[in-house]
Parts: C-alpha cells; structure tokens; sequence
C-alpha cells in the first residue's frame, strides 16, 4: 500500500505565524475547517509536509497584513525560492520512491503568499502617518489568482520535472479543496 503525502501552507499546522486577527467570528470558521483538514488527513493515513512561511521568516510575527503587490518583487521571490529549494528535493526524493504518493499541495486562499485560487491584492502601502488610509484599505480585495509563494513553488516543481495538483483551502467552496486528500 502507497504511503500518501501531502504539501501544507505552514499556517494550516501552526496558526501562530498568522497575521493576527481581530475578526473573531471569521477566525472561529477559519479555525473549524483547519481543524477538519487536519484531521481528515491524519484519520486517512496522510502523512503531511510543512511549507516554510516565508512572511513570518521575513518579518517576524508582529507583521502587519500585505497584499500580493508588495511582494511581487524579485528580493521575495528569491526568498520564497530559497525556502522551497530542500522542500523541493524532499518531493523528488519521495517521488524516486515507488511506495510514496505524492497527493498535491493545499494552500490557504486569500493569502498573498499562499493563495492558490485566490489571493490578496490592493494598493496597500507606504508611509501611515498623516495620510487617509480610507482609500487605501478599501482597495484590498480578494482576487483569483496564486500568491507569490505558491507561483515560485509551482515554477520550482515543474523545473524538476513534478506535477503536483494545487488546491486552495478556505476558498468559497472548501470541500472541494478538501478532495485533494482523496
């Protein structure tokens, strides 16, 4: 019988390295299906591999929150792919095993980082003194498409030759992120 391993986004085992919320009632929902994810995978035999978080890895927990334009420069991209590089080596490791299947990657949507449907985009940034930050933050949106991170993992993967599939939980249909256990 195959041994079955699946790629996380950090925050999905350790919420600590989040930015902080303050939404507790998102928070609470965000937290239940974690919680379903983890356990549907550790229930069905599914070993998991933890992504670093290369937010926390730059700037520490006291963050503020970020949107995919301030990290679509190349000083992050060739942090993120630092990061990834041995998580990469691992898989083609795994993948030379004929007894190791290798499910995919679940990321977090909505994160600018992790996202894999949808990330987090706006003209968020600069100076916060003295200035309205009205228009600012209500520029902030949810928008189809992967974060930084999983762009360079996807770009990496496909350098060494792996396919893996990329689901995103959290998106508006969460179950669906969820087969990706299957």
């Amino acid at each position: 019988m195959a041994r079955k391993i699946l790629v996380v986004s950090h925050c999905l085992l350790n919420t600590a390295a989040k930015v902080r919320r303050y939404d507790r009632g998102e928070s609470s929902a965000e937290e239940r299906l974690r919680l379903k994810t983890a356990r549907r995978a550790l229930t069905r035999g599914v070993q998991l591999l933890q992504l670093p978080c290369p937010e926390f890895l730059t700037y520490g927990g006291r963050r503020w929150g970020h949107v995919y334009e301030q990290f679509d420069h190349p000083f992050f991209r060739k942090r993120c792919r630092e990061m990834l590089e041995p998580v990469c080596e691992q898989l083609l490791c795994y993948a030379q095993d004929g007894e190791i299947d290798l499910l995919g990657v679940l990321g977090i949507d909505g994160s600018p980082s992790c996202g894999v449907k949808y990330t987090c985009r706006g003209e968020w940034g600069g100076e916060l003194s003295g200035r309205d930050l009205a228009p600012f933050v209500s520029s902030v949106r949810l928008a189809p498409g992967r974060g930084v991170l999983m762009e360079e993992f996807g770009k990496l993967l496909a350098e060494n030759g792996l396919k893996l599939r990329f689901e995103g939980l959290f998106a508006p249909e969460p179950e669906r992120a969820l087969s990706v256990l299957e």
